[in-house]
């Protein structure tokens, strides 16, 4: 492919070695389709770098590290892109790692290597582990700020959290379920991707809090570890649903919601309030086809403005405020919109 830049510089913007970029540009064999993605994509990326410098803004460099379903992180992913050039005349680029289940030593791995590449600041979705949180502290030290996104990582020593107030979403849910079952009773169950993010694990202790107060007749029951991919949760679904037979609703924090309507509909269950997180394809047309009741809804797009600011902020040697989270809004079948550009 044709370019004009170094060999070193699209390998720290693709984040890949230099001997593979080497490959890609020499059309050399042994090169997966994706990776030759990647370095078409820090190409295009580069060329706007450049123009970028050429109206005398800034850019910095963001590495955004995500443990999610491709559903949700393509959706951060998009945020971010369209965000990148909104403080002109500074521009962000962006460096992505995505998977749907990260081991906590290849998360670190990931951190260390862009602890000694160097990055203007790094945004992280990840499980609350001692060898996560340690290595976040390590970046830290120094001198790369660290914001986390949507789930926390307390005592990381990360600059920011942005996202939702999880509990008080869990709160929203109890009180949207409970005005559902009334006085009849019956039991929820509440769902996790995994029990070690520390957002979700915010959003069923409110959920229960809220629900042992206002609604103390309905019971809890929660499940974990399918990491909202579609047939391990529809796997722990089915077999709550086997173990009890009172479960008439859900909460689920932790995606995976077709799974999880398809676990109801093979045990000839029904499942009479559904209220789930994120506003993205798969929710958008369950709402639609009034599958899910309710979905809790934050603007993806604001917590990126709000990263950004963090990270100019700290760029800039101007202090920011750690005191901005995203709004809850509940949206329903009818005051639905369209977009696919926050969650």
């Amino acid at each position: 492919m044709p370019h004009r830049f170094l060999v070193k510089d699209i390998a720290f913007q693709a984040g890949l070695s230099t001997a593979t970029v080497d490959r890609v540009l020499n059309g050399r064999t042994g090169v997966r389709g994706q990776t030759a993605v990647r370095v078409d994509a820090a190409v295009h990326e580069l060329e706007r770098q450049e123009s970028n410098l050429a109206r005398g803004g800034k850019t910095f460099v963001v590495d955004v590290v995500i443990e999610a379903p491709e559903r949700f992180s393509s959706e951060v992913r998009t945020a971010f892109e369209r965000e990148a050039g909104t403080f002109y005349p500074d521009m962000f680029r962006m460096r992505f790692q995505s998977a749907e289940v990260i081991a906590e030593d290849v998360f670190v791995r990931f951190l260390d290597r862009i602890r000694l590449r160097g990055s203007h600041g790094v945004v992280v979705k990840a499980r609350d582990t001692a060898g996560i949180v340690e290595a976040v502290r390590t970046l830290v030290a120094t001198g790369i700020p660290v914001v986390t996104l949507v789930t926390d990582l307390p005592g990381s020593n990360r600059m920011a959290y942005t996202g939702m107030n999880n509990g008080a979403a869990g709160s929203t849910a109890a009180y949207l379920i409970a005005q559902t079952l009334g006085y009849e009773g019956g039991r929820v169950l509440a769902t996790l991707s995994s029990s070690n993010f520390h957002g979700e694990e915010q959003r069923v202790d409110g959920f229960r809090a809220t629900m042992a107060r206002i609604s103390p007749h309905v019971l809890v029951t929660d499940i974990s570890e399918g990491f909202g991919r579609d047939i391990a949760t529809g796997e722990l679904v089915g077999k709550a649903l086997a173990l009890q037979p009172d479960i008439c609703a859900v909460y689920s924090a932790g995606g995976g919601n077709r799974s999880i309507l398809h676990a109801f509909d093979d045990a000839n269950r029904k499942c009479r309030v559904f209220v789930a997180h994120d506003l993205d394809a798969d929710n958008r047309s369950l709402l639609a086809e009034e599958r899910i009741n309710y979905v809790l809804h934050h603007d993806l797009r604001q917590d990126v403005r709000t990263i950004y600011r963090h990270l100019l902020g700290r760029n800039h040697g101007v202090r920011t405020t750690d005191a901005v989270l995203s709004q809850i809004v509940v949206v329903t079948p009818f005051n639905m919109t369209g977009g696919g550009e926050s969650n």
